[in-house]
């Protein structure tokens, strides 16, 4: 699957969330970028900080290139370009790192514990990231959420097998179900799982 920026892998959910990101991120409105998002220390655009540098770690784990140039845990807030000018290299070095995995392999580098994982597992993780991102850029800004059922599902699976022993450092503690969760689907599971409200707003 490919797209207008020329990023290319094998695996269509790590496509469909970069482009879930990439569309949150084309979405944000200048005067948007400080807005607060359900990442409650961080803004708009330490959210997307966060979310290229993870995207980059990701790569860098692959194929032993460099990682983000700052601390994706502590983003500054400040960017120097424009947002999609941070985002398309992080998006296009990963897709081109994952590209190169073969799909069957039992252990590829990935840059969360436990250090490995099988590359279905690892490259889903990867999405995860991505498009968990993109569903607290997307709120924070007022554009629909990204997330829909057949993105989520697939998503869920993978939380369910990478996030306990990352939780304390990656996620807040798991929300318990809300009121009209099973009218929302998966999605809203999905980050209820994550510690996210799905009914957040700013």
């Amino acid at each position: 699957m490919s797209d207008e920026h020329g990023t290319n892998t094998t695996w269509p959910l790590l496509d469909r969330a970069h482009e879930a990101l990439r569309r949150a991120v084309q979405g944000v409105p200048d005067d948007a970028r400080a807005l607060p998002t359900p990442c409650a220390e961080w803004n708009v655009t330490q959210v997307l900080q966060h979310a290229a540098g993870d995207q980059l770690g990701y790569a860098a784990a692959l194929t032993g290139g460099p990682g983000p140039a700052e601390n994706p845990f502590a983003p500054s807030g400040k960017l120097t370009d424009t947002p999609e000018a941070l985002l398309e290299p992080a998006l296009a070095a990963t897709a081109e790192a994952w590209a190169t995995v073969d799909e069957t392999a039992q252990e590829v580098r990935v840059p969360i514990p436990p250090g490995t994982m099988t590359a279905a597992l690892g490259v889903g993780a990867c999405a995860l990231d991505a498009a968990v991102h993109a569903w607290d850029i997307a709120v924070a800004t007022g554009q629909p959420s990204p997330l829909t059922d057949d993105l989520a599902q697939p998503l869920l699976d993978v939380a369910r097998q990478i996030v306990e022993p990352v939780r304390a450092f990656a996620f807040a503690p798991a929300l318990e179900a809300g009121e009209g969760d099973a009218e929302k689907g998966e999605a809203a599971e999905l980050l209820r799982y994550l510690g996210r409200n799905p009914d957040w707003t700013p």
